[in-house]
């Protein structure tokens, strides 16, 4: 007879509920804004007293950091998988990888905001909750030094150039690809001010 592992039944329950409230709480984001959230409209949403989400999170903060870690966690499982299978090109990777950090931010303004943007007065997130964030950085890092770069001047310009037509394309034409079709320009640019070859994939 195989043994089977106890079940923690109430762990269960309690996780499920919390990503019920973390679920209302984003609809609630991209309905009103990430700065009216409040703990009132997330309990009603789900059908729960105020009271008893205290016993989830003890703050407004708190989800915005539970918020925080799950949308850089939910990128650098995406990074990961991106990069089983990188373009040879040192160029083209360089592009695989902006246009990855391109759409996932574009596709949803408030979780945008509250990865990249300090729109949250006096919200600052947990070591547990930047982690995802940091690993995702020291991936960049590492995959520069892979290129033979390895001056934090350069992963700063590149981040710049990427999170600036994000800015744009969500200011100016949410929705659309006006700055979306940039991307690969501005990566040439940085490419080549890092000396970096040509790509050899033909044009169409």
């Amino acid at each position: 007879m195989l043994d089977i592992p106890n079940r923690d039944r109430q762990s269960e329950r309690r996780e499920a509920t919390r990503t019920e409230i973390l679920d209302a709480a984003w609809e609630i984001a991209r309905d009103k804004g990430l700065n009216n959230l409040t703990l009132r409209d997330v309990a009603a949403r789900i059908g729960m007293r105020a009271p008893s989400l205290y016993s989830y999170f003890a703050s407004k903060n708190d989800i915005y950091d539970a918020m925080f870690g799950q949308s850089w966690a939910e990128y650098l499982a995406i990074m990961t998988e991106a990069e089983l299978s990188l373009p040879r090109s040192p160029r083209d990777s360089l592009k695989k990888f902006a246009h990855l950090f391109f759409d996932y931010s574009v596709a949803d303004l408030a979780r945008h905001q509250l990865m990249n943007q300090r729109t949250i007065p006096g919200f600052v997130p947990s070591d547990e909750a930047y982690a995802p964030a940091v690993e995702v950085l020291e991936r960049a890092k590492r995959h520069f030094a892979d290129l033979g770069f390895d001056d934090p001047r350069q992963i700063d310009l590149y981040v710049a150039l990427i999170g600036g037509l994000v800015d744009s394309q969500q200011a100016n034409d949410p929705g659309g690809d006006r700055w979306a079709r940039l991307v690969d320009e501005a990566v040439d640019m940085f490419a080549d001010h890092l000396g970096l070859a040509p790509s050899t994939r033909r044009k169409p």
